[in-house]
């Protein structure tokens, strides 16, 4: 068995590299992006210093629908003005880069995680007799719910715009989501075209490696089409 020269190899190390950084580009670009999780509004979903892959796919080849965790651009600052870097500047620029070719997860800084509750039509109300969110008149079981929280704790009537979703955090209790944006351009709804993907599974650490819930129940709602 011959074995390369070791010019050819070193010459041909160079090349692998950009290959494998090409492709890591095209698959953040179009099909798998990870970020890690910043706060506890998704609890027990997931935990802080989760890390999750996306799938961008969903966002092209099939409709959101109600029960899926997405993550999402921010719509009208929901989370302020960008935060500043105040770390040194060569680092902060080997980290974007190690972010862009999908070696590190995305800090997910101007980007927000959410359950999809209502989609294009769909009239959501807090709450029933019994508390439970209602969905196009159809009382919805929430098993993902943090322990101890309510389905919310503000009452809302709104009917999702076309183009849009109603987004609420598993974590009622400090989840800053649509409910407390509703005087925004937007009235608490997300555009789709901000939406980055579903949110697929849990990819580290190992003890929490799991697939994301969907809320089945939801799926059992009537759809309601705008015209």
């Amino acid at each position: 068995m011959q074995f390369p020269k070791k010019g050819s190899l070193l010459r041909e190390v160079p090349i692998i590299i950009v290959a494998a950084l090409v492709v890591s580009v095209i698959v953040k670009t179009f099909f798998i992006h990870f970020f890690f999780i910043p706060s506890g509004s998704m609890e027990n979903t997931l935990l802080v210093g989760d890390r999750i892959a996306v799938n961008k796919l969903a966002t092209y080849f099939s409709d959101i629908k109600r029960g899926e965790v997405v993550v999402f651009r921010d719509p009208d600052k929901w989370l302020g003005d960008a935060p500043v870097s105040t770390g040194p500047k060569v680092v902060e620029t080997i980290k974007s880069g190690l972010v862009a070719v999908g070696i590190l997860p995305d800090p997910a800084k101007q980007y927000l995680i959410k359950r999809v509750i209502g989609v294009a039509g769909d009239h959501v109300v807090c709450c029933d007799a019994q508390g439970f969110l209602k969905v196009n008149g159809i009382s919805i079981v929430e098993p993902y719910i943090f322990p101890g929280n309510k389905p919310s704790d503000s009452a809302f009537d709104i009917t999702v715009p076309k183009g849009d979703i109603w987004v609420m955090g598993d974590h009622r209790g400090a989840s800053a989501d649509s409910r407390f944006h509703t005087t925004d351009a937007h009235k608490g709804a997300v555009p789709l075209s901000d939406v980055v993907g579903r949110a697929e599974f849990v990819v580290w650490p190992f003890s929490h490696v799991k697939f994301l819930s969907v809320g089945h129940d939801l799926s059992k709602v009537p759809v309601k089409v705008l015209k």
